[in-house]
């Protein structure tokens, strides 16, 4: 029998909260009980969502969230309750940035709740917008962390990144470079390889493209003016500027 994948932060907390009341209760300040109305937990996540709610009622609904927030999971449900009135905000950025940058949904939800509940640390008392305060920024801000990953290139066998092995003589080694055009849709990290001088002999700069697998990226390492620059490789002495 196959296992089910174990499912994302985002479908857990559904989960978890399908059927929760935490207490105290969230409140609408709409003008009809100077109290406020006690809500369900759906009945806010609706109303936190819903334009046609007075504005004024829907700040003092995040005000209250963000000091739920605050509670300790030992003496409430609510600190997991928060999350769940968050989704409906952060599920169409989960969604682009996992498509945009082929990254892992589970990590990429992980990342929106972490940004989620900073915001949210963050709103003070007289804010008259904290909604607007918690779920663009905190969006962006996983947006950013994806985009700059991007170009983040690792490996834990650099030998067999560039098929070359890494070491040094009495000459020095050298260093070739692989940086694409920013934002160019295929490879866009600048890849790195050293290799000793004594090796340098004979390594073709198109040779190195095919150990990189970007043998169909660059054409020519000059450029005529003409079409459309894609990259350019240099090789250099390592630790020199030129």
């Amino acid at each position: 029998m196959t296992s089910l994948p174990h499912p994302g932060i985002f479908t857990t907390v559904e989960r978890q909260c399908a059927d929760s009341e935490p207490t105290p209760p969230l409140r609408l300040f709409d003008g009809s009980e100077r109290a406020g109305v006690p809500l369900s937990l759906a009945q806010a996540r609706r109303a936190l969502y819903d334009r046609t709610v007075c504005p004024t009622a829907r700040a003092a609904l995040w005000h209250q969230i963000a000091e739920r927030a605050r509670f300790g999971t030992d003496e409430s449900d609510w600190p997991t309750a928060v999350v769940w009135l968050g989704l409906p905000g952060l599920r169409r950025a989960a969604y682009k940035i996992t498509w945009r940058f082929r990254a892992d949904r589970g990590d990429v939800e992980a990342e929106l709740v972490t940004c989620y509940l900073e915001a949210l640390a963050k709103i003070e008392g007289h804010e008259s917008d904290p909604g607007g305060l918690v779920l663009p920024p905190a969006c962006s801000r996983a947006w950013e962390v994806w985009r700059k990953a991007r170009f983040e290139s690792a490996s834990d066998n650099v030998e067999g990144v560039g098929r070359f092995p890494v070491g040094a003589d009495e000459e020095g080694p050298w260093q070739a470079d692989y940086d694409p055009v920013p934002q160019h849709s295929g490879l866009s990290a600048t890849m790195r390889i050293t290799v000793p001088a004594h090796r340098v002999e004979g390594v073709r700069l198109g040779a190195l493209a095919r150990a990189w697998g970007v043998a169909d990226t660059p054409t020519a390492t000059g450029y005529s003016g003409r079409g459309r620059q894609v990259a350019r490789i240099s090789l250099r002495r390592a630790g020199r500027n030129g």
